[in-house]
C-alpha cells in the first residue's frame, strides 16, 4: 500500500525518466482510469514538455510547460514500471510514452488509481507534508486543537498532515511512545513535539530502506521492517510487551500496551 516513501521513491523514478522530455502520447487502458483521464484529455498530453515532477503527501504533480499539472495518486495498489519493448502487463492501466521512446507504466492490479489533468495548486485542502521542514510541533498542535477523536486517526486525516498512512501511523506511534487510543486534543505540546520527531524518523528510515532495495526482492526489503504493523501476538522489539491490535476508523492499528500506555 503506497504511502509517502513508496511514492517518494516512485516519484523519483518519473523524474529520472520524464523531467526534460517531451509527451509524444498518453494510453489509458482500463475503464476506471478514462473517467478521471477522458480521451480528449490524454490527446491534448501530446506535445507537452514536463519541466518537474513533485511530491505532495501522496499524490504526484506532473508540472507541465503549459502550465497545466498531470496528477496521479496510485491510491492502494498503484505503482511506476518501466517496461522496455514488447507487450505490458496485464495490469497497467495507463502507459506515458516520451520522445526517447521510454515508457511510463502505471501499474495498478486494482485499477483504482487516479491519473487526471488539475489546474496547478491543486491539493490546497491538504495539510503540511509530513516532510516539510516548516511543520512545526504548534502547527500540530493547532491542528489537532478541536479534535476529539483518536491519535491514531487524526494522523490519517491529509488535511492534519499530509502522507501519513495507516502503516506509517502506527509506526510512529510506537516510536514516540504514545497511546493510539489517546483523544487528539489531549496530547501536550511536549508529546507532540516527541510526535513529529517519530513521524520523521519512521518516514525517513522508511526511505532509506526503499532505495536500498530499490529493484530486489521484495522480502528482503520487508525483513524486519515493521516494529508493530501487521505484528499482532509478537514481542514487542523495545520492552518485550505484546503488540495488540484494535480497529479504528475500519482500519488495523498495532501497538504495544505496555510501552504506549496511557
Amino acid at each position: 500500500m503506497p504511502e509517502l516513501p513508496e511514492v517518494e521513491l516512485a516519484a523519483a523514478i518519473a523524474r529520472r525518466v520524464a523531467v526534460g522530455r517531451t509527451i509524444t502520447s498518453v494510453t489509458v487502458r482500463h475503464p476506471a482510469q478514462r473517467r478521471a483521464l477522458p480521451a480528449r484529455d490524454a490527446r491534448s498530453l501530446r506535445g507537452e514538455r514536463v519541466i518537474a515532477v513533485e511530491r505532495r503527501g501522496k499524490a504526484q504533480h506532473f508540472r507541465l510547460a503549459s502550465g497545466r499539472d498531470l496528477c496521479v495518486h496510485f491510491r492502494m495498489t498503484g505503482d511506476w514500471l518501466l517496461p522496455g519493448p514488447g507487450p505490458l502487463p496485464p495490469a497497467v492501466r495507463v502507459v506515458i510514452t516520451l520522445d526517447d521512446g521510454a515508457r511510463l507504466a502505471l501499474d495498478d492490479p486494482r485499477a483504482l488509481s487516479v491519473v487526471s489533468l488539475c489546474a496547478p495548486g491543486t491539493g490546497a485542502s491538504l495539510g503540511p507534508d509530513a516532510l516539510d521542514p516548516a511543520l512545526t510541533a504548534g502547527h500540530l498542535a493547532q491542528a489537532l486543537a478541536s479534535r476529539r477523536i483518536p491519535i491514531k486517526v487524526a494522523l490519517l486525516n491529509q488535511a492534519v498532515i499530509a502522507g501519513i498512512g495507516n502503516i506509517y501511523a502506527s509506526e510512529a506511534l510506537w516510536r514516540a511512545r504514545i497511546d493510539p487510543r489517546i483523544p487528539a486534543k489531549r496530547i501536550p505540546p511536549a508529546r507532540l513535539a516527541d510526535l513529529l520527531r517519530a513521524i520523521r524518523a519512521t518516514l525517513n528510515a522508511a526511505l532509506r530502506r526503499q532505495e536500498r532495495y530499490f529493484g530486489q526482492n521484495s522480502a528482503a526489503a520487508d525483513a524486519g521492517r515493521f516494529a508493530v504493523y501487521d505484528r499482532e501476538g509478537e514481542r514487542c522489539r523495545r520492552c518485550g510487551g505484546r503488540i495488540k491490535r484494535i480497529t479504528q476508523a475500519a482500519r488495523s492499528t498495532y501497538f504495544c500496551d505496555k510501552c504506549q500506555g496511557r
